[in-house]
């Protein structure tokens, strides 16, 4: 496995993500115990080797024995929250560690040299993010209120955790089957919003990115 630079993180990231997000949808399928902590522990450190992993050339999170280890004690400290009462505590986490991430990653892809190929992908991983943050938020108002949505099951958030990101990313892409919907006004208010900023960020971020890149390519010939 190559080494990950700013030249090829998010090619790694945009693989990873989609894969967990795979896993997840075969966890819900298939649900065992702890699975849920586990996809969840493993996208936290995969957005860590992402986009922070290249900034730090003493860190090894490219190598396998430390992301298993990253994994098994983020997996034990997620566990003792929820068992502990604490599962608003981990939501609220895990949704500052995305809203986090998904600042950082943008930053490299808005502010710093030339727009390449990295950066385009950097962009959808910034998208995928978006639909991460959203599914934590609608996660918390279920918590919070469980009417908020129609079509989410009356369970622990970590069992919601697969259902909250699909509804997130039909939404973000404007797609709205509507066996999910939102029921309470602010889960209706994030719907519409998260909905607006899926639109927008196609039509003018990546258009505008890729736009950049063609020109940039052009002026070099």
């Amino acid at each position: 496995m190559k080494k990950i630079t700013d030249k090829n993180n998010f090619y790694y990231l945009t693989v990873g993500l989609v894969l967990l997000l795979l896993v997840a949808a075969v966890v819900e399928q298939y649900p065992w115990a702890l699975a849920t902590h586990i996809v969840q522990a493993s996208t936290v450190v995969m957005l860590a080797m992402g986009v922070w992993g290249f900034r730090a050339t003493r860190m090894r999170f490219r190598t396998g024995v430390v992301f298993v280890m990253a994994v098994l004690l983020l997996v034990i400290a997620g566990t003792f929250l929820d068992y502990s009462g604490l599962r608003y505590t981990h939501l609220l986490l895990l949704l500052a560690y995305f809203i986090w991430t998904c600042w950082v990653a943008a930053r490299q892809v808005l502010f710093t040299g030339t727009i390449d190929g990295n950066k385009i992908v950097g962009a959808i991983c910034i998208y995928l993010l978006l639909g991460l943050i959203w599914a934590m938020l609608y996660l918390l108002i279920a918590e919070i209120s469980p009417s908020a949505f129609n079509g989410f099951e009356q369970a622990d958030w970590t069992e919601n955790f697969f259902t909250a990101t699909y509804y997130s990313f039909v939404t973000l892409t404007t797609l709205g089957y509507g066996e999910i919907t939102p029921v309470l006004p602010v889960a209706r208010f994030l719907a519409f919003m998260e909905a607006i900023a899926g639109v927008f960020y196609i039509a003018i971020l990546v258009a505008s990115l890729v736009g950049v890149r063609m020109s940039e390519h052009q002026a070099s010939r």
